[in-house]
């Protein structure tokens, strides 16, 4: 998959991308919006070229209280990240890790943080890669986080088994998009308590090349 190309889509105007990145930002300034007073810890999982987060936190009046590490593979991405960044006068409040985002321990130091954002992940890995991440989403989120996440609607939808996944681990739903909408976001609210960081822990492997 040329991860490069596949963003290109993000800036044609009316593509499904285009209208994901709109209600994934929607949804990280809503969580932005009620996160509590004092500092907010955002991490991004597979966070491509930050287009969910950086603009969000330019222009949001919590701007100053937010601190973000976005972790990507691919270095053509990351760079484009952390120029943005740079570009919206963020350079000391966002972290642009080029590494792999599976590798739990890209999250030390950050975790457990107040925004978690597993977007563009559950298309590309396995049913079980999916449940397994999901099940250590406890170590990256604070009690009372918002984590958002993605997944394609094509056959099989598995959206409704990922929101019970969540459910099941003391993940509560705030709101889920509609099936026709093209595509699926999820917000889901962490209400249990945060587990320690378990280092060493490989989270998933890319197999496709869906969204």
């Amino acid at each position: 998959m040329d991860w490069q190309r596949w963003h290109n889509d993000y800036d044609r105007p009316g593509s499904g991308l285009a209208r994901r990145l709109a209600v994934v930002q929607g949804q990280v300034r809503a969580a932005l919006d009620r996160a509590p007073t004092g500092a907010v810890r955002v991490i991004s999982l597979c966070a491509g070229q930050g287009r969910d987060v950086l603009d969000v936190m330019a222009e949001h009046p919590r701007r100053t209280d937010v601190r973000a590490r976005l972790v990507e593979l691919d270095p053509r991405l990351s760079s484009f990240a952390d120029k943005r960044a740079r570009d919206l006068g963020l350079q000391r409040q966002v972290d642009v890790v080029t590494g792999d985002a599976a590798q739990i321990d890209q999250y030390g130091g950050m975790a457990p943080a107040g925004v978690v954002l597993v977007c563009g992940v559950f298309g590309n890995i396995s049913d079980e890669d999916i449940e397994a991440t999901i099940d250590s989403c406890p170590q990256l989120c604070a009690t009372g986080a918002t984590l958002i996440w993605t997944r394609h609607r094509e056959d099989p939808d598995l959206v409704p088994q990922i929101c019970a996944w969540f459910e099941a681990r003391e993940f509560e739903r705030v709101w889920v998009s509609d099936p026709d909408a093209g595509f699926g976001v999820g917000v889901h609210r962490f209400t249990g308590e945060q587990r320690p960081l378990v280092p060493g822990r490989t989270l998933f492997s890319f197999v496709s090349g869906g969204v």
